[in-house]
């Protein structure tokens, strides 16, 4: 060790995390396995998780990366290199995870040191789903090697301490398949009184103001419609810095756009540029700072949506498909949708050919999601393969003859075959790839076009009848309602069996009538089964947003879409119709209110209960997995008055770090699902959560998008236009001022959690207070809450699900598939 070396010196208590960490460069090789078919079949259940939040289902190179490395020492290779710090904000973990589309071996090593005021042996307890091998002043002390994708392994070890620093050094890896947790979480247990140390090349207190400002960052706004993108710095850099901006999309965007600045000491702010030239949708924006050659990185997270541009949609659904094949072939994101619009527009030529031969090795390769890319290149060489030219038109035979289509068929890839929406782009692919190609052979399956057709067929069948009895297993899921419809407009329109296109034709509809009931002015609003920060925190660039604006008139356009433009098309030219009576549903103006309750998923599994006005919307979960570990649903998810971003949901986080790719995540889904139950305008939430779990949970409250705002103790209040929104917390609530969510968050502290929310028309919010301010929940002997509401009166939230109120009663067993919708009196 250099004695000069700067440090920096943070306190270590018994319990806690060693949170601070010199990294190096992760590496990264593909793991390939013999090609091999899997058994298996699509599992309505998968995100039903009966183990924490683990998924069961293992590929083939699991298995064979299990049995080569489960239980043994890891393969240590390569060696510790400083790329850069570790930061916590907030996390207890050190996490790398991610989104990898093939099978792909991941090494790191990390470093810290630990500061010991006396000699003695300190417990620590490691936490990571991989490998870890871990020395203490260069001496090994032990290792783990657990190497259950994504879940969970916890081993503690003794580390001899000397009186002053001690170097740690830490090695992992594992196999990433997918989403991959890549993580570690470092607890000091016990040990003699030590502070947890890292060498800097800048001055110690240097590298903690750069912390600071890192730690507290935000943006201006947490949405841009215009104007330059702003990140705030929460207190003044203290040195020169270079400055490094990333600008990248949800993990299946391929999009990544570099931005380097220099500001000086003293800067309290970086202008990144026109949001107007920014890629729209939901985008992470990764800022990271050089002071000296002190490297550390933070993202935040906005949303860009080019609304002025785009304006008023066209009045008439003629010219609303003409926009939308427009919009789609001029700004979405460079890949095989893209080249469908403009097909579709007469937009074919050699920047067309390109997007296609972009994508194209994804598909080749049999990369995850490559089914998404899959089905409109399909039909774009069905109907417009003259216009493409001869040598992309052959790789694109190619890659379809060499695809793998099931799971039955061999291959060493971790394309997810299990949900319902994979499922569906797998067999529609083979079923219309059979049929375009029937005299050729199908590599993989090793039959012939027309056999794979057929295969194709049955199989698709077999999806529309678990579908029609039962619907969506990912229910009412905003990113999931377009995957859907990306697979049914394709047999729609190019099905060669009357049947298969009349029963896509019908669940098109059917699915448009669930996004119009779910709606409140366009926008879905209502509880989901899965979902994301990136499709919670948008709205606007949403892709349901732009499809209710082809259908509707009402919405607008993000950067990444799935369907809208084969929406378009089978609007254009394959007969569709959709009901022109679901437009006054979507984009509720009536006096009355609706009341729409149904259920989803194999055996009903999700009821769903929402409620709208005009000037608000809500909607919440049913009994549903009651205080069980949760996976990605979003349980209550509310709106109020003309605009979009006036949304407020509410979760317990599944980690602590924001952006991250965890499901759950910070904002999408819930660590602990809460006992969630809901009466018209009224809700209650009950969280329980697990102990090794965060111990808060929050409220999006987006203060800047409310016509008016209150938080004080334990009661908040917001509205925008004639909608508004009271919340009542258990206890006292925290408003987030710094990091990612500031001026967007709403906290409440403690394991268990009670919110109470009730949302109404009003013109102001003092009179939302003083009808609505006293509302408390009493339990009672038999489990149930009893809530006294000014307008509703006596509402018992019975312990099984069901609710009594009005003279009514709304049981469980009243939820069904096809749902009922009734107008109710606005009072």
């Amino acid at each position: 060790m250099n004695p000069e070396a700067n440090w920096m010196r943070k306190t270590l208590k018994p319990g806690e995390a060693v949170r601070y960490w010199q990294l190096g460069r992760t590496a990264q090789e593909r793991f390939d396995v013999p090609d091999a078919p899997m058994k298996g079949e699509m599992d309505p259940f998968f995100f039903l998780t009966k183990v924490k939040n683990f998924i069961p289902h293992e590929y083939p190179c699991r298995t064979i990366f299990a049995e080569t490395y489960r239980g043994k020492r890891p393969d240590v290779r390569g060696e510790f290199e400083a790329a850069r710090w570790w930061m916590p904000f907030g996390s207890p973990r050190l996490d790398l995870s991610g989104f990898w589309f093939r099978p792909t071996r991941l090494a790191t090593w990390t470093r810290t040191y630990i500061e010991a005021e006396t000699a003695g042996t300190a417990k620590i307890r490691l936490g990571t789903c991989g490998g870890a091998v871990l020395w203490v002043n260069g001496k090994e002390v032990g290792w783990m090697a657990p190497y259950s994708r994504n879940l969970e392994a916890k081993q503690e070890f003794e580390l001899p301490l000397v009186a002053g620093l001690n170097e740690i050094a830490l090695f992992f890896d594992d196999l990433a398949e997918r989403d991959a947790r890549y993580f570690y979480q470092f607890d000091y247990v016990s040990g003699p009184a030590a502070s947890v140390a890292i060498p800097v090349p800048v001055a110690g207190h240097v590298a903690e103001s750069l912390e600071t400002a890192l730690d507290g960052m935000h943006l201006d706004r947490q949405h841009y419609f215009g104007g330059d993108i702003t990140v705030l710095f929460a207190e003044p850099l203290p040195i020169d810095v270079e400055v490094n901006v990333t600008i990248e999309g949800d993990f299946m965007s391929r999009e990544r756009f570099d931005f380097d600045f220099s500001l000086p000491a003293g800067a309290k702010s970086l202008n990144v540029g026109a949001s107007e030239k920014a890629p729209a949708d939901f985008r992470h924006l990764r800022v990271t700072l050089n002071a000296g050659g002190f490297v550390a990185s933070r993202s935040v997270g906005v949303e860009i949506c080019h609304a002025a541009r785009q304006g008023q949609a066209p009045a008439s659904i003629a010219d609303r498909i003409t926009e939308t094949l427009a919009e789609v072939s001029e700004y979405s994101e460079r890949d095989t949708v893209r080249a469908f619009a403009r097909l579709a527009s007469g937009r074919a030529g050699p920047d067309t050919d390109a997007m296609i031969e972009e994508i194209l090795p994804s598909i080749e390769d049999c990369h995850d999601c490559a089914d998404f890319s899959l089905v409109p290149l399909i039909w774009s060489r069905t109907v417009w393969g003259n216009d493409i030219n001869e040598k992309t038109r052959a790789r694109i035979d190619g890659a379809i003859l060499n695809y793998r289509y099931w799971m039955d068929e061999p291959g060493n890839d971790v394309q997810w075959y299990f949900s319902e929406n994979h499922a569906l782009l797998f067999h529609t692919s083979a079923y219309l790839a059979g049929s375009l190609l029937p005299e050729s052979t199908f590599v993989r399956s090793g039959r012939k076009g027309s056999e794979q057709a057929q295969v194709g067929a049955e199989r698709v069948r077999a999806w529309l009848d678990h579908f029609e009895k039962w619907e969506m297993a990912e229910f009412n899921s905003a990113p999931y309602f377009p995957i859907d419809l990306k697979g049914l407009t394709a047999l729609a329109a190019l099905s060669p069996d009357r049947d298969i296109a009349d029963r896509a034709k019908a669940g098109i509809v059917r699915l448009c009538e669930i996004i119009a009931r779910s709606a409140h002015h366009g926008m879905v609003t209502a509880a989901q089964g899965r979902s994301y920060e990136h499709t919670l925190c948008a709205g606007r660039s949403l892709e349901l947003s732009a499809v209710a604006r082809l259908l509707w008139g009402k919405g607008f356009y993000g950067r990444r879409v799935h369907c809208l433009p084969q929406m378009a098309v089978c609007l254009r030219d394959h007969g569709l119709e959709i009901p022109a009576s679901l437009a006054e549903i979507a984009d509720h103006q009536a006096g009355r209110h609706q009341e729409w309750r149904f259920a989803q998923g194999e055996n009903s599994f999700a009821a769903l209960y929402h409620y709208k006005g005009k000037n608000f919307a809500m909607g919440s979960t049913v009994h549903y997995r009651w205080d069980e570990w949760g996976y990605q649903e979003t349980v209550l998810h509310l709106r109020l008055g003309d605009r979009p971003e006036a949304a407020i949901w509410i979760n317990h986080p599944g980690e602590t770090i924001q952006f991250g790719y965890g499901r759950p995540s910070y904002w999408g889904g819930c660590g602990t699902i809460p006992r969630a139950q809901q009466y018209r305008g009224l809700a209650i939430l009950e969280f329980a959560a697990h102990e090794e779990q965060p111990d808060f949970t929050h409220a999006w409250f987006p203060r800047a998008e409310f016509d008016e705002s209150r938080v004080s103790g334990s009661l908040a209040l917001a509205r925008s236009g004639d909608g508004a929104v009271l919340l009542r917390a258990g206890s006292d609530l925290q408003f987030v001022t710094e990091g990612p969510s500031a001026g967007a968050e709403l906290r409440q502290y403690g394991r268990k959690t009670r919110w109470i929310v009730r949302v109404c028309e009003a013109a102001g919010l003092d009179s939302v207070e003083s009808r609505f301010g006293g509302l408390a929940a009493k339990r009672e002997s038999d489990g149930a809450f009893v809530i006294e509401d000014p307008e509703y009166g006596t509402v018992r939230f019975r312990a099984d699900g069901g609710v009594e109120a009005e003279g009514r009663v709304i049981a469980c067993a009243d939820y069904t598939v096809k749902g009922e919708a009734r107008m109710l009196s606005a009072s």
